[in-house]
């Protein structure tokens, strides 16, 4: 398999520390699925689609039905070690290229809960624009996987499920809470809450509600500034791997509907370099651990760490008793002053 990453490393003065920049983009996933209870061919597939169940039987199978699973190892190119913390995100991009040609409508914006619901539900609301949106999400995990052991291979469900309930698939887009902790979006017009998605698929130059043209790249920008899409992203890196999801509720009905195809790596146009797999242009900080006497992780020790030490003076199980004698005193605060600087 053809893995060729663009690594551009920089370091950078920022912060009175030393802080390593890297600017990579990798050019396919290491792992890419069609996330569909009835692929037959996990990994393997030229093509992989995105799309809602018929939300007129809202009892069967995940109200988004057709997902994309996407891993990037990103270990290839940015280091491991530390801890989640010792990353920062400063843009990350995920791209996909289309390819059917002129069959859906190219929504760039997020539609309401609501305009997914059944006709028989009150609650319904009408989608006031054509097409809906290609969304990526984080992934989350169950019935014992999690991302460093899901593979293009693994099976769908846990066992003795049926692949027709909502709810059983093993990987699933979602989102994720302050922490970077992620949960199930899969079916978030039944459960009544909107999702709120990493980015919203947007193609340049393509007015809204266009068919779109086969071949279009369809560009992500993750939110970064989201504080958990931020902590999500760190601890994938701290991991080695990130993992996002791709979903849309393009409403369908059984066995038909007009739904975009995107290429997979193995699609023998991108093997050719006709066409292009999923990929991840990300630029990341990595700083080291702050020193022991720079309680405000300043990058450098001064006043404002002699401060902090001088609020916890007197008995303290804390970061401020640097000689571990269960006391912030002035054994302290001489230790600050030889590290100053």
């Amino acid at each position: 398999m053809r893995i060729a990453l663009h690594i551009f490393l920089v370091v950078a003065f920022a912060a009175h520390t030393f802080a390593d920049t890297f600017d990579v983009l990798f050019d396919q996933p290491q792992l890419d699925r069609w996330m569909y209870p009835f692929n037959s061919t996990p990994g393997t597939r030229a093509t992989m689609s995105v799309f809602g169940s018929d939300r007129e039987v809202p009892s069967q199978f995940d109200a988004r039905d057709g997902q994309i699973l996407l891993a990037f190892e990103t270990d290839l190119a940015i280091p491991r070690g530390g801890s989640a913390a010792g990353y920062r995100v400063t843009s990350a991009e995920v791209t996909l290229q289309v390819q059917n040609n002129l069959v859906f409508n190219y929504d760039p914006t997020p539609d309401h809960w609501t305009t997914f619901l059944p006709s028989t539900d009150s609650r319904r609301t009408v989608d006031g624009d054509s097409g809906q949106p290609v969304e990526l999400f984080g992934v989350g995990f169950r019935g014992g996987h999690s991302a460093d052991t899901f593979a293009e291979g693994t099976v769908f469900a846990q066992g003795g499920l049926s692949y027709l309930n909502p709810g059983v698939r093993n990987a699933f887009a979602a989102e994720v809470d302050v922490d970077g902790t992620p949960s199930d979006v899969s079916n978030n017009p039944r459960l009544g809450f909107q999702a709120r998605n990493f980015a919203t698929g947007t193609i340049s130059g393509l007015a809204a509600g266009a068919l779109v043209p086969g071949d279009s790249i369809m560009h992500f920008e993750v939110d970064v500034n989201d504080p958990g899409i931020q902590a999500y992203l760190c601890q994938g890196l701290h991991a080695g791997r990130v993992f996002f999801a791709a979903s849309a509720l393009t409403i369908v009905q059984q066995q038909g509907g007009s739904f975009p195809v995107f290429y997979s790596k193995e699609n023998g146009f991108v093997v050719l370099g006709l066409a292009q797999a999923a990929q991840l242009h990300i630029e990341v900080e990595t700083v080291p651990p702050c020193v022991a006497e720079d309680l405000d992780c300043s990058g450098v020790v001064d006043f404002g760490d002699v401060a902090l030490a001088l609020i916890e003076f007197g008995p303290c199980t804390c970061a401020a008793d640097l000689d571990g004698s269960g006391m912030v005193d002035f054994g302290d605060i001489a230790l600050i002053m030889l590290g100053y600087g």
